[in-house]
């Protein structure tokens, strides 16, 4: 009897026993928040709501911010919502429902529950007086206009409807080319709108069915985002190049240039106001652009080698920075009355603040920019309510997924605090750290640390890879949909014993210009692949891992560096996961057409294929399993299924989840914990049970 005791004390301590207190369903049920917006005419704001995979629009009135359901859309059906807004009069919320506006065609109808009869993206307007739809149209890209006018896309021209639902949509004009963009003046009454024409793309006004158009400035460049000045009499527009041009080296970083324009409404006549540096930083960057009064335009611009927020004074055309620092500015919105300017940042008084976003703001008259948030917690896609200086915006923390948060001078609350699920694990979760290493060339690197006390005294690691790539993965609940749901399967991870590391490698943002654009990455070299050999030997000297049990995973361009992991590297990387990644750049340059090519084609050709995990697949020997959708509008399923085809014509073993109807984001959240669950189980047998 006392043998028996001694052997049983013996294997507890040799072997710790470790726990599971929650599953990957639990973790899996975080709140996640989006389309924040606030009302032009009064102390309220709106904001979409995904619990399970059930997609609803919520509300709030100040002073209170009591939340109020307003929508019942109660199935986990995979229908998204987007393009959430206000009416100008205040009335209306409207929004899309359906389609994936995360990748292309995004338009397309979403059948994720793969029913005989396809849903359709439809545009609804909530009445919210009555608390009724009066309007339900299908259409997409909407523009609201008043009294109650809609225009909206459809087949690449201009529909109108009204949001009371009285009048059916009827197309608005007919016009050569696709309309890409429509914006309403500031009274309602013309309409500006981009028309693309091939190489190039016209600015128009339509005015009225008897009026011709009249076309702003018209060149034979590209001219885009169009934003009207608040007394309705000048339109400035971003202009780039139209046209095709030299056969210039496909392996050279060359300038791309962009313009800021200026056009008088009533003559159609317009002007140069700025042009960018003729720099790599000061290449095209689309972000935040528009008036913050008839005078001054406000924009966002990599000149300097972050992404900040600059002034542009129409009259002298002068400009000034309004965000200095080392840090990257994003998720950018004006206040109605046009004198603040919020946003997000990876800012703030701790080193760990570049892995995290805080709230900041900057008065347009005095030019003074305030941090409005700060600690250890993630705050993102804030807005300006009413003219008191209130403030909304989502808030997490490393344990506790997004809600939505009001800030009144130095008071902030959340709201809704009580819908997380009584079985979500807040209290089960790990803080990850924040880590750092080198790369070969010698570039610093930084990632998240994920573990759990106790376990194991070397325990099996996992590097996770993020997608995008212009991605940053932070020391808490992410800001997107897609990474909040990769933070909680690292959760899960972390709980079953793994230690992950979360790597946010070259390519991604949050880390200034060149790190988020080198020089030879992706087909054009793969640079960012030593980032993710690194972290995978970073991993593996931590004392607390066993260097020879290191896995990893990641899905879309994750997926990708997986894949060129396993294929590189199956030595370090004894097991992967390779959820919709891509396979095959050989693709990436099309061939050649006519006598001109650019001297270094067949280089760049060569390259592409080098940079493909395709091209190592000989020496790829770990496990791997496989898994994609077969509606995937970012990454083709062709690129697993041509990747699993040379798998059996080698005679590799693999793995497979194939899922019909679903996109690249699982927009089905049953699918989502099924994709992660077997990606938990997967890497556990391979690492833990063997």
């Amino acid at each position: 009897m006392k043998q028996l005791l001694l052997f049983f004390l013996v294997l507890c301590f040799s072997h710790p026993i470790f726990s599971q207190s929650f599953t990957m369903e639990q973790v899996g049920k975080f709140s996640f928040p989006s389309e924040l917006v606030s009302s032009p005419t009064e102390e309220a704001i709106a904001w979409a709501m995904n619990e399970e995979g059930k997609r609803n629009i919520y509300w709030a009135k100040g002073p209170d911010f009591i939340p109020e359901k307003l929508t019942g859309f109660n199935e986990d059906d995979g229908q998204e919502i987007s393009s959430l807004q206000f009416s100008p009069d205040g009335e209306y919320l409207v929004f899309v429902r359906g389609g994936d506006h995360g990748g292309g065609n995004a338009s397309s109808t979403v059948n994720a529950q793969n029913l005989p009869k396809l849903p359709k993206v439809e545009i609804y307007a909530f009445n919210i007086l009555s608390r009724m739809f009066d309007q339900e149209i299908e259409g997409d890209n909407f523009s609201l206009g008043t009294p109650n006018l809609m225009v909206f896309l459809k087949g690449g021209q201009i529909w109108s409807a009204d949001l009371t639902g009285g009048k059916a949509p009827a197309q608005l004009f007919q016009i050569k080319g696709n309309v890409t963009t429509a914006v309403f003046s500031p009274d309602g009454k013309q309409l500006a709108f981009t028309v693309n024409r091939g190489g190039h793309q016209l600015l128009g006004i339509y005015r009225d069915e008897n009026t011709p158009i009249q076309f702003l400035e018209a060149s034979f460049h590209r001219d885009s985002n169009p934003k009207w000045s608040p007394d309705g009499t000048k339109i400035a527009f971003i202009r780039t190049r139209g046209g095709e041009g030299a056969a210039f080296p496909l392996l050279e970083p060359r300038h791309i240039p962009w313009e800021i324009w200026i056009a008088d409404v009533a003559s159609g006549e317009g002007k140069k106001l700025w042009r960018a540096p003729e720099t790599l930083r000061g290449s095209f960057s689309p972000g935040f652009f528009d008036f913050s009064g008839n005078s001054e335009l406000v924009f966002q611009s990599y000149e300097d080698g972050w992404q900040h927020l600059y002034s542009l004074d129409i009259p002298s055309g002068k400009t000034q920075i309004l965000t200095p620092g080392n840090f990257m500015v994003e998720q950018v919105k004006m206040s109605s009355d046009q004198k603040k300017l919020v946003f997000s940042a990876n800012s703030g008084p701790d080193k760990e603040d570049l892995d995290r976003r805080h709230i900041g703001a900057v008065d347009l008259t005095s030019k003074k920019l305030i941090w409005e948030t700060s600690g250890s917690g993630i705050e993102a896609y804030p807005v300006a309510i009413g003219k008191k200086g209130t403030l909304a915006f989502f808030s997490a923390t490393p344990q506790r997924s997004h809600l939505v948060a009001i800030k009144d001078g130095t008071s902030t609350r959340l709201l809704q605090e009580n819908s997380l699920p009584a079985d979500f694990p807040v209290s089960k979760l790990v803080t990850p750290m924040q880590v750092k290493f080198t790369a070969p060339d010698g570039t610093t690197v930084y990632g998240q640390l994920f573990e759990k006390d106790g376990g194991l005294a070397k325990k099996p690691g996992i590097v996770f890879v993020h997608g995008g790539p212009q991605r940053q993965m932070l020391l808490g609940w992410s800001y997107m949909d897609y990474y909040s749901n990769a933070y909680a399967l690292n959760q899960y991870l972390a709980e079953l014993g793994f230690v992950v590391l979360s790597v946010n490698y070259r390519l991604g943002i949050g880390y200034g210009y060149e790190f988020h654009r080198p020089a030879y990455g992706y087909y054009q070299g793969a640079v960012e692949y030593q980032d993710i050999k690194a972290g995978g030997e970073f991993l593996a000297s931590l004392s607390q891992v066993n260097a020879n049990k290191i896995g990893i995973y990641g899905g879309s361009y994750g997926g990708y560096l997986t894949a060129l992991a396993l294929a590189r590297d199956s030595k370090l990387f004894k097991v992967g996961v390779d959820i919709h990644g891509v396979h095959d750049l050989d693709s990436r340059y099309e061939l050649p057409d006519g006598y001109e090519v650019a001297p270094d084609y067949e280089k760049a050709k060569e390259i592409a294929w080098k940079s493909s995990p395709m091209a190592d697949l000989g020496t790829w020997t770990s496990p791997v399993l496989f898994i994609h959708s077969d509606d995937d509008r970012n990454v083709n399923v062709s690129q697993t299924t041509d990747l699993i085809r040379r798998f059996e014509e080698m005679n590799k073993s693999y793995e497979s989840i194939f899922i019909p109807g679903d996109t690249h984001h699982w927009m089905k959240w049953s699918n989502m914990v099924r994709v992660h669950q077997a990606t938990a189980d997967f890497l556990k047998k391979h690492l833990m049970e063997n």
